[in-house]
């Protein structure tokens, strides 16, 4: 008896809704969690080939896509860490498994669901969700902006010249330009339209979207972002294309009243009938975010140095003092900042030490999250890009042994200390400008012996490009160097809180950054840390030498 068509349908369709239903979104905020992505990928390859070779058909744009599937695989397989360090093989992993996948599932109906109805079977297997490709997408346009790329060389695979992937497709650039769309980011959408049209005129294959679709968001968004001329420009190109386009067609006379209007206001102001002086119009000056991002930015480049007056007295050394123990086994130290006082401690972490606090953490790695100033509460935030998990000395006598290490270390008291947070960095993941202590109006810590009075920051991985630590009142970029860990002190000697401590976790543009923290709190530092009377008003940052560009050196 043959089945009816429609009940498969129907059942398939209730499968994948399932499937979809139970699949857990935000696995772009950490590479770690991507691996597990591999493993999906690799039974979509079997299962392809389980259904061709069982099709008397052959379909050419699933063996296209198959094909794809298996060169990247292999690729990604000969270096894990490496491959999904990329962010763009990390987007585009991530749209072959959701938006490439349901063109598969257009193009052959019941053969994709039986694919998904078998993988969803497999209790390793995940799918991501189109949270995460939004959350790609993004990434990718902010390592662009931070790291100053140039868009046609990402397109190709290139990052800072250094070619580390496979060339997206004309299909990758047109659906990051529509997920940016979709966001709202109409300038870069526009932008990544413009690459897939050039890659779409270069390989001419047979896509789900034709020109004319590339054509119209670029028109559009011309029209978006307030430039009608270039919006009717484009629309007539697109009706070049497709005559009939009725949209394009409507939206011409629209266009045109439009530019007459503006022309029409402009020849008034010019002769002053609108009863307006013209001036000439001052630059804006930057606003305090503005300033402070652009020293971020230029200080996640590496584009700044601190000044000769303080990097002249920075120095390297052997410590012996704060414990006993360190007589026997000194830390190496490396200044790199002189007041407020930013410190390298050099191989505090072994290979071992590390591996292990990878694998405690990878089971229970959760959204990072950051206390709502109002509340209190941990909420998670998107200026902040990771997966955290928390261990407790009592689990582990290597967490426990870690713990001890920073007592020598700092020679404060680990009696109000916080678990050790373990964050791994997703997709351009980053952490923009914060403080570490909590200020004043903030309701923060309260389960703890009073504010943060220092943070120690390990770093378990080495970054090929970004993932620096900078601190943007100093003007300071600290880039990680496995097994070594920063360490400085958030409060003055009063309590007050050191608003030159501002710092943030750049964006990770190629590798994987992993780094674990050690927050030590006020309670028990009495002896140790004595209070004294200095006292700094909110919000004041004590006179520090400007950072200088590296080109003037």
């Amino acid at each position: 008896m043959v089945p009816n068509l429609n009940v498969l349908h129907a059942v398939c369709a209730v499968l994948l809704f399932n499937i979809f239903v139970k699949t857990d979104a935000e696995l772009f905020t950490a590479i770690a969690e991507v691996e597990y992505l591999l493993e999906t990928h690799k039974r979509i390859i079997d299962d392809l080939d389980f259904y061709i070779d069982n099709e008397e058909k052959r379909l050419t744009t699933l063996k296209r896509h198959l094909n794809l599937y298996k060169r990247e695989h292999e690729r990604a397989m000969k270096d894990i860490p490496n491959y999904l360090g990329n962010p763009i093989n990390a987007f585009t992993l991530i749209k072959r498994l959701t938006t490439d996948l349901d063109n598969i599932e257009d193009s052959i109906k019941i053969g994709t669901e039986f694919i998904k109805n078998v993988t969803m079977n497999h209790p390793d297997v995940k799918y991501p969700a189109l949270e995460d490709l939004t959350g790609a997408a993004q990434a990718l346009t902010r390592l662009q902006e931070t790291y100053h790329l140039d868009i046609k060389e990402l397109a190709e695979g290139k990052l800072n010249g250094v070619v580390y992937s496979t060339p997206m497709t004309a299909s990758d650039c047109y659906e990051l330009g529509r997920v940016l769309y979709k966001e709202s980011d109409f300038v870069n959408a526009r932008t990544w339209m413009f690459e897939a049209l050039r890659k779409y005129e270069e390989e001419k294959q047979p896509y789900p979207f034709t020109d004319v679709d590339i054509l119209e968001y670029i028109s559009f968004t011309y029209y978006l972002l307030g430039d009608t001329k270039s919006a009717l420009e484009w629309t007539q190109k697109l009706l070049k294309v497709d005559p009939k386009h009725s949209r394009a067609v409507g939206n011409i006379p629209h266009y045109q009243k439009s530019i007459t209007e503006e022309e029409t206001k402009l020849r008034k102001a010019r002769r002053g009938e609108t009863g307006l002086e013209q001036r000439d119009v001052e630059p804006a000056e930057l606003t305090g975010y503005e300033k402070e991002r652009k020293s971020y930015e230029a200080l996640c480049r590496g584009d700044m140095d601190i000044p000769i007056e303080i990097s002249s007295r920075l120095t390297c050394r052997y410590m012996t003092e704060n414990d006993p123990f360190l007589k026997i086994a000194p830390i190496k130290v490396e200044m790199m900042y002189l007041d407020p006082a930013v410190v390298l401690f050099h191989d505090v972490l072994s290979d071992a030490e590390i591996e292990t606090i990878k694998d405690m953490s990878r089971p229970r790695f959760k959204r990072a999250v950051v206390h709502d100033p109002k509340t209190g509460e941990l909420v998670p935030a998107n200026y902040r890009i990771s997966k955290s998990a928390w261990l407790r000395d009592t689990e582990s006598e290597t967490i426990a042994r870690i713990s001890r290490r920073v007592k020598h270390m700092t020679g404060l008291s680990m009696d109000t200390a916080e678990e050790l947070q373990v964050v791994n960095y997703g997709i351009g993941g980053h952490y923009e400008p914060h403080y570490d202590f909590a200020r004043k109006q903030e309701n923060a810590f309260t389960k703890f012996g009073g504010n943060r009075i220092a943070t120690v920051l390990f770093y378990m991985s080495d970054v090929a490009q970004g993932g620096a630590t900078v601190f943007t009142e100093l003007g300071l970029s600290v880039f990680p160097v496995k097994g070594a860990a920063a360490f400085w002190l958030n409060l003055h000697a009063s309590g007050e809180g050191d608003f030159a401590t501002r710092h943030a976790a750049c964006p990770v543009l190629q590798g994987s950054k992993w780094v674990c923290n050690k927050w030590l709190h006020q309670g028990g530092q009495e002896l140790l840390k004595p209070c004294n009377l200095e006292y700094q008003e909110e919000g004041i940052v004590r006179k520090i030498p400007r950072p200088v560009p590296k080109t003037s050196r």
